[in-house]
């Protein structure tokens, strides 16, 4: 009896229909998002690298059968799995995500737009061997960017002035949105076909944001997005065969995702879609920390250094104020035991006691062994973050998009070290040219972790230029990144 509902006479909710008319119409011309989408691509892919160093992740990758392969399957990096399209994008987006050292996109809801990379790349690696295997042309890199811009463009312009979190709901659930979209038009499904795989992912169950916070911070965090968007894909494959979608999958009264999940409310939008969340990301550089902390620990490694000038240690601080915006205050403002490395790097005072102590903060010293230490958890007992209103305001500024925090230590002697503010971390637009050579040192010794030095070079040679590497058939590019045995 399906057969006789899969076309409704209902009108698409607006909200689904711009988002579908902007991935099919949409003319990306913007240098800087191109250019931006490439070092978001090294970046990413050298996360997922870093990554399958921890058992933790790597025991959550592979086939869903053990030792199952795909006839042209996708190409995990770092790996040699070939997998199915939809277990491809759980596997590259977990591994992704996984240090939580990714893109970052700040605003009313807050995530990480190059999680979109697990099913945009999976996809496209797994269309390409088989159209070469057919004597068809494969999807190119550009394609791959490009996609790449738009799926930036779909989570970060929804979530500029909607909170997913204060209903409590996870960011993931913009990832699963935004990647069943662009995967749709490289999957080439037709408008109909997208907007019902769009609607799909509306009605979905959403994901709550309990794994990350106390008392439940855990690991599902490092996974969720990997989780999105190989749903995403799922999804679009089932639209692909011509199912039906659910028109006013946001708005119908008493069962729309506003009546049942978003209290009501509609969405509102600051900006139309373009090019201008890719133009804007923030890049995580220096550590692997929530970044709402990464101007703190920028910060603590500055105090550090003064407290070793003038010969003191963490046993004479008497207390540290952390003077920051809301969003920070609510995320990753925690008292009270931490239980795992997942509340770890979701935690201010962890973050900025690391540093103080240690001079670094490496995704290493979020394990237990270092966790262990007696003085990190009697150091954060000695911290109080306080919000500043300016710093707030400044967060949400569009033409700002601060992330400042400042710190101050007092000692026991009543001595201070003189509050170090930072505005901007490294990742920031405004300090690009400062941090764009960081990034590349970044992917380069995260190609050294997997590959031997011959690998890595040819790697290098392709990736690192930005004209090649655009014109290079996705499956090609792909092959570089296959772990030898």
């Amino acid at each position: 009896m399906s057969s006789n509902f899969t076309k409704s006479d209902l009108p698409f909710d607006q909200e689904m229909v711009d988002i579908v008319d902007y991935v099919l119409d949409y003319k990306i011309d913007s240098e800087l998002a191109k250019k931006t989408a490439w070092y978001c691509f090294l970046d990413t892919i050298g996360c997922g690298l870093e990554s399958l160093e921890y058992e933790a992740c790597r025991k959550l990758l592979g086939p869903i059968i053990p030792g199952a392969r795909i006839e042209n399957g996708v190409r995990v990096p770092g790996t040699d799995y070939e997998l199915d399209p939809v277990a491809g994008a759980f596997s590259i987006g977990a591994a992704i995500r996984w240090l939580d050292f990714n893109d970052t996109w700040l605003a009313a809801e807050w995530g990480h737009p190059s999680d979109n990379l697990g099913g945009i790349l999976a996809v496209s690696d797994w269309l390409s061997r088989n159209a070469v295997a057919t004597g068809g042309k494969p999807l190119l890199m550009s394609d791959v960017f490009n996609a790449m811009i738009m799926a930036h463009e779909i989570q970060g312009c929804i979530a500029l002035e909607n909170s997913f979190n204060k209903v409590g709901l996870d960011h993931v659930i913009l990832v699963k949105v935004a990647s069943t979209a662009v995967v749709g038009k490289l999957l080439g499904l037709t408008r109909d076909q997208i907007l019902n795989a769009v609607s799909l992912a509306w009605v979905d169950g959403q994901s709550l944001r309990t794994y990350r916070h106390f008392p439940n911070a855990g690991s599902r965090k490092s996974w969720a997005a990997g989780d999105a968007t190989s749903r995403a894909v799922r999804l679009a494959l089932i639209a692909k065969t011509g199912e039906m979608g659910y028109p006013s999958a946001l708005t119908a009264k008493t069962w729309g995702f506003y009546d049942v999940s978003f209290k009501g409310n509609k969405f509102k939008f600051q900006r139309p879609y373009g090019s201008y969340v890719m133009e804007n990301v923030l890049f995580k550089i220096s550590f692997p920390a929530e970044f709402h902390a990464q101007t703190a620990v920028e910060a603590a490694l500055k105090i550090h250094q003064e407290m070793a000038a003038r010969g003191k240690s963490d046993s004479d601080i008497d207390r540290i104020e952390i003077r920051t915006h809301e969003a920070c205050i609510r995320i990753i403002d925690k008292k009270g035991p931490l239980r795992n490395p997942a509340d770890r790097d979701h935690t201010i005072q962890y973050m900025v006691a690391i540093p103080l102590i240690f001079g670094r903060l490496t995704a290493r010293d979020y394990e237990d062994e270092v966790a262990a230490d007696p003085r990190i958890d009697a150091l954060r007992e000695r911290m109080k973050c306080v919000e500043d209103p300016q710093f707030t305001k400044d967060y949400h500024d569009p033409e700002k998009r601060s992330i400042a925090n400042a710190v101050t230590v007092y000692f026991k002697d009543g001595s201070k070290v003189d509050e170090i503010a930072i505005e901007y971390p490294v990742g920031h637009k405004r300090r690009r040219v400062e941090g764009i050579p960081l990034l590349i040192e970044k992917y380069r010794t995260n190609l050294a972790r997997i590959f031997d030095k011959a690998q890595q070079e040819k790697i290098a040679e392709l990736t690192l230029n930005y004209e090649k590497l655009a014109k290079t058939p996705v499956n090609e590019l792909m092959e570089y990144f296959v772990k030898k045995a």
